[in-house]
Order: C-alpha cells, then sequence, then structure tokens
C-alpha cells in the first residue's frame, strides 16, 4: 500500500508554523488535514490579517502559462526573503486531469504535495459536492413522482452532477419504464466544478451561510411560472450534513514546504473561478502575504474574483500578478505549436498586445500589477528582454522566475517586487459596475472594460431570461460571465488582441444560492467532453501502488 512522501512535513508541523493548534486539525494521514473553523476565529482575534496577492494570467493557449506553478514557486520565494507566507488554491477537478489537461498542482520544484492525492480524489470534498447535489435532484424527482411538489416537470432546472468530462450526459431523459420509474422528462449532468453547490461552498462563510445559501437555489417553477426553491425540498439539512467536513479547508504544503490551503474548485470559464473564502481567509488569517489565483486569465478568473468573490466577502487584494511565457506569447504573436522552440522575438512583441489587454483589464480595478515572466528552459535572453523592455514602457514592474526549475530560489526577485507593491498604500478596488446598474448594462460594462469587446448581442431568449431575473428580484446580483477561456472574444479562434467584436449571450441562469446570474456565451457547456487522446491514457499503477503518468 503507498505510504506518505517522506520528504514531506508532518502536516501538524505544517499547522504549527502557521499558529494553528493540532486540536483544529482532522487528520487525513500524516501529510494532510482539515482545518476547524474554530482556528479562523481563533487566529482573527490574535492578529490583523495579512495581505492577499491575486495571481492572473494571459489568454491560456496549448503552450501554457503555468499560473499555479508561479504562485506556488513565490510563495516559496517570499519564504525564502523571510517574509510570512501562505498558500490559498483550488483543488484540481478529475474530468479535466483524466481529460486534457492532466495533473494541476504546480510543476517541477513548484508543487503542492502529496500532488497525486490532490489530483484524484484528495479529502473527498468534490465527492461531498456531487453526493449533496444529487441528493436533491433524487429529491426532486421523487417529490414529482408521488405528486409532492408544485414543480412543472418541464420547467424543473436542476441537473445532476459528476467530476467527470462526459459529454454524452449533457441531456438525457429520465423516468422512462413505465409508471413505477418516475416522472419522465428532459434532463442532463453538469460537471461538479460548475455545480451551484460548488460554487455555494466556495463563497460561504459559515455551516449557517451555506444553509441558507442551499436553501435559497431556485431548482424550477411551477405551472403559473412562480419560482420554486431548494429548500421546498426539505433536504437542505442533509445537503449540509453531506458537506459538513467539506466546508472545512485543506491544508498541505509545497514541494518546500511553505503551507497551502486547497480548497474548493469552480471552473473560470463557467463558474466563478476561484478557491473557497474559508480557505482564503485561513491564509490571511494566519501569515502575513497570502497568495491566491483566479482561474484562466484575467478577463475570466480575474474579474470574477473581485466583482463576485471580493465584493461577497468584503476582500480587498493589495496587488495582482500576471503571468505570461515566451511560448504563449509567441502562439498569440502566430507562431504554431511545433514551432515554438525556435527563437522568435519578433512573435514575441506580437503577442504582446494579449499581456497589454490583461494589464488594461486590470487597472479598472486600481491595484497594483506585476507582471511574472515563469521562465522555461529554451526561452532565449533576446526573447526575455521584449517583454522587459515592453513591462518597462509601461512602468509595471517585471521579473523572470524560473519556479519550475529552481523553486523558491528561482522567484526571490519576483517576490521582492510583489512585497514592494503590496505593502504601499493600501485603497479599495474598483468594481467594473455597480449592483444596481441593469444586468444588460452589467454584462456589457465587463465586454467592453475586460474583453475590449465593441458591444453586446442579447439572444430573445437571454433577453426573456434577465427580464424574468428582474421580475423575481434577481436583477440586482452580480453577473457570472462563461466564456471560452480561449479567447478575449467568445470566439476560441481569436488569440492575441481581438477588436472590432461583439459579444453574444445566448441565454441565463439564476444561481441565487451562489448569489449571481450566469450569462452563457458562444458555444460554452458546463459539462465538458474528453479529447481525442484522454490523459487518462497515460496514467497506471505500479505494482507499488504508486501512481505514475499523472503530471
Amino acid at each position: 500500500m503507498p505510504t506518505a512522501d517522506p520528504g514531506l512535513r508532518p502536516i501538524a508541523d505544517v499547522a504549527r508554523d502557521l499558529g494553528i493548534d493540532e486540536s483544529a486539525l482532522e487528520p487525513y494521514g500524516r501529510d494532510k488535514a482539515k482545518v476547524r473553523l474554530s482556528a479562523l476565529e481563533s487566529a482573527s482575534s490574535r492578529r490583523p490579517p495579512g495581505k492577499l496577492i491575486l495571481v492572473s494570467a494571459i489568454t491560456p493557449t496549448p503552450a501554457g502559462e503555468g499560473k499555479t506553478t508561479t504562485s506556488i514557486g513565490m510563495a516559496q520565494g517570499l519564504r525564502r526573503i523571510g517574509k510570512d507566507a501562505c498558500l490559498a488554491l483550488r483543488q484540481p477537478s478529475m474530468g479535466p486531469v483524466f481529460g486534457r489537461k492532466g495533473g494541476a498542482t504546480g510543476g517541477g520544484a513548484s508543487t503542492v504535495e502529496p500532488s497525486n492525492v490532490i489530483n484524484l480524489q484528495f479529502t473527498g470534498d468534490f465527492h461531498a459536492i456531487t453526493a449533496a447535489h444529487n441528493l436533491l435532484a433524487a429529491a426532486l424527482d421523487n417529490q414529482l413522482h408521488f405528486g409532492q411538489t408544485a414543480i412543472d416537470p418541464r420547467r424543473l432546472l436542476w441537473k445532476r452532477a459528476m467530476d467527470m468530462n462526459d459529454r454524452s450526459l449533457r441531456r438525457i431523459v429520465v423516468g422512462l419504464g413505465g409508471p413505477g420509474q418516475g416522472v419522465p422528462r428532459e434532463a442532463g449532468f453538469d460537471i461538479t466544478a460548475a455545480s451551484e453547490v460548488m460554487a455555494i461552498l466556495c463563497l460561504a462563510e459559515s455551516y449557517q451561510d451555506l444553509r441558507a445559501r442551499l436553501d435559497r437555489i431556485l431548482v424550477g417553477y411551477d405551472r403559473e411560472g412562480g419560482p420554486v426553491l431548494a429548500s421546498s425540498a426539505g433536504v437542505t439539512g442533509a445537503m449540509v450534513a453531506i458537506l459538513n467536513e467539506a466546508l472545512m479547508p485543506n491544508l498541505v504544503q509545497s514541494a518546500e514546504g511553505s503551507p497551502a490551503f486547497i480548497h474548493g474548485g469552480p471552473f473560470a470559464n463557467i463558474a466563478h473561478g476561484c478557491n473557497s473564502v474559508l480557505a482564503t481567509r485561513m491564509a490571511l488569517a494566519h501569515s502575513d502575504y497570502a497568495v491566491t489565483e483566479a482561474g484562466f486569465a484575467f478577463d475570466l478568473g480575474a474579474e470574477k474574483f473581485f466583482d463576485i468573490k471580493c465584493r461577497s466577502a468584503g476582500l480587498n487584494p493589495a496587488a495582482v500578478v500576471i503571468v505570461a511565457t515566451v511560448r504563449a506569447l509567441k502562439m498569440h504573436g502566430g507562431v504554431g505549436l511545433d514551432e515554438l522552440t525556435q527563437a522568435d522575438p519578433s512573435a514575441v512583441e506580437r503577442g504582446l498586445e494579449n499581456l497589454a489587454a490583461h494589464l488594461d483589464a486590470a487597472r479598472h480595478f486600481g491595484k497594483p500589477v506585476v507582471v511574472a515572466i515563469n521562465r522555461r528552459k529554451e526561452d532565449t535572453e533576446g526573447e526575455l528582454a521584449v517583454i522587459h523592455a515592453f513591462c518597462e514602457g509601461l512602468h509595471v514592474p517585471c521579473a523572470t522566475a524560473d519556479v519550475f526549475g529552481h523553486g523558491g530560489a528561482g522567484s526571490t526577485e519576483l517576490a521582492e517586487m510583489v512585497v514592494a507593491a503590496a505593502d504601499g498604500p493600501e485603497t479599495p478596488y474598483r468594481p467594473v459596475y455597480d449592483l444596481d446598474l441593469t444586468p444588460e448594462a452589467k454584462i456589457e460594462a465587463i465586454a467592453r472594460s475586460i474583453y475590449g469587446a465593441d458591444g453586446i448581442t442579447f439572444t430573445a431568449g437571454a433577453q426573456a431570461k434577465l427580464r424574468k431575473a428582474e421580475r423575481l428580484g434577481f436583477g440586482e446580483l452580480p453577473i457570472c460571465m462563461a466564456k471560452t477561456q480561449d479567447s478575449l472574444s467568445d470566439n476560441p479562434k481569436l488569440r492575441g488582441r481581438p477588436r472590432g467584436f461583439s459579444i453574444t449571450v445566448r441565454d441565463v441562469e439564476i444561481a441565487a444560492g451562489a448569489g449571481f446570474l450566469v450569462a452563457l456565451t458562444g458555444e460554452i457547456v458546463r459539462m465538458p467532453g474528453l479529447p481525442r487522446h484522454p490523459a487518462a491514457g497515460r496514467i497506471d499503477v505500479d505494482a507499488e501502488g504508486t501512481i505514475t503518468g499523472l503530471s
């Protein structure tokens, strides 16, 4: 049977470094633990919260950007220069791990450990979220079967969930086989990372808040079009019971022993893309610098981090780090994936338009920004110089960090720049939109200010959904844009910095429990499919029980 990595410190020692007493831990073996919420209350009474550092990136490409690797390496770098630093990151979803992405726990000398366990079932949080989600689905179908609900079967909104990519489950029919099998109706599955229960767990700040948010979930409409909430199903207390331990943040460590809270995992292209508020608060309460990240690029994860998570939790980041790589900038500059190893400073220069767009977007929030170049061994000095010169011209601090090859030692310059930025005068962030604007105006503000769109187009169906949301009292909720991560536009083929485009909103969903409206654009779906050659094909287990091929 596989054992814990002997190179890792006992998790009780990691907790002790943070000032967390062992009595506040629920150990999961030697190298990971749940942290009880009482530890947050205890620390908050002893010391002021630390400074929050948000890590984001340029638009993703198949070349990779390494946002998580840079976050981990930077936290290690902060500790190397004598700063008290802690990580607060999302947990990977098994769908992408077995699909296109592989592992999502960093790389090289900058990983969180035990990485294989974190990439897979970890402490069971995703399974708990899946079970709680599906309990509600089962209860609703059961009430339909026994005629105990006012929901119109044609207007039941709540799908089922599974933590795996499976396109065949996007649209299904349930209840076939006769009267004893339930009420026939159309249904479907969302991936667990897109479940509203996931979003709720990541925004909840207590067990009471968790229960209240679950109660508010809009599960469907009655025959007159009136809303039906999850509280009517009578199982939200049981859902909290399933999520009882899942709500507690998970504590692990980096390859260099830096403490890391890994908790929650909503995607940023179809959900709000941030780790849990409780994990972020734990990191802030127990360290001077808390490093967190928002999913995908600044236009998706970081915008939602500010306009949804910070709004909900009252957080105020001290600085923003935007990660770029030479390889990704060359792809944005028109170079093909198979030509990226060839030195091409001019392609890097062309690709800087994408970095410029994200820097422009970041300025809207009024926070100091640092650019981190995640260095790879094939990067040339000429290519790196192009990025540094560009940033210097914009008066934006820029550091080259070799976090993959050298971990914390490769990111000390970046750490020093981040500390200088974060230790400046504290000012409140500026949201992109005010909550009292109409939903259309909020969506347009995001599209123009963050994506660089010329405008927004709403289908008739989306407009009807927005009007209904306003009639039901949800018009003042923030907006969660569901958009491709591969482009600033809603067309995944448009790399670089697209211009002259309009964003089309084709549908709208009300996430009343999470507390936002979801605007679906382009062809984005909430249940991904596996690629032609899934990463699962290279993953195996050897005779000693060690997982191989998971990177």
